[in-house]
């Protein structure tokens, strides 16, 4: 049985103040408003979008050489992650809980060559940047009021 799906609300809502993407969660705005009126089915979509999307920009920066010492080593710090989700998913967790203490090797990762060098509050960053920026370049293809499919 699949498990309840969670809000991905982390209680920085910009969604409220206007944007069409919501920088906290990165989830639509119109997302954001209905989201105690969709089914499971209708959360679950949600959630594997933007799985997806934080799955491929962590992969961009990070390898997760051995996902069971990642999970051990999360576990250990007392870090919230969900089990079925994508490793890549749960390096995001991590950073944000305190990349600045987190050693690659020791948590079985391994950084991608253009990001060798760079501190992990940087590549934090970056990925919560592209994260955005993906969510907000699906939004304005898919989504966006107005917006014509040509194909």
């Amino acid at each position: 049985m699949l498990k309840r799906v969670r809000t991905p609300c982390i209680g920085v809502c910009s969604a409220s103040l206007g944007d069409d993407v919501c920088r906290g969660c990165k989830r639509f705005s119109h997302e954001v408003i209905d989201w105690n009126a969709y089914s499971e089915e209708q959360r679950r979509t949600i959630a594997q979008r933007l799985e997806s999307f934080l799955q491929q920009v962590v992969a961009n920066k990070v390898s997760v050489i051995d996902p069971e010492k990642l999970q051990l080593q999360i576990k250990h710090q007392n870090i919230r992650i969900d089990d079925q989700q994508d490793p890549h998913c749960w390096v995001f967790n991590l950073l944000k809980a305190g990349a600045s203490q987190v050693e690659p090797e020791e948590f079985g990762l391994q950084l991608q060559v253009a990001w060798k060098g760079k501190s992990l509050v940087e590549i934090k960053d970056a990925i919560d940047q592209d994260y955005y920026a993906l969510s907000c370049a699906y939004y304005d293809r898919y989504i966006a009021p107005g917006k014509v499919d040509d194909e």
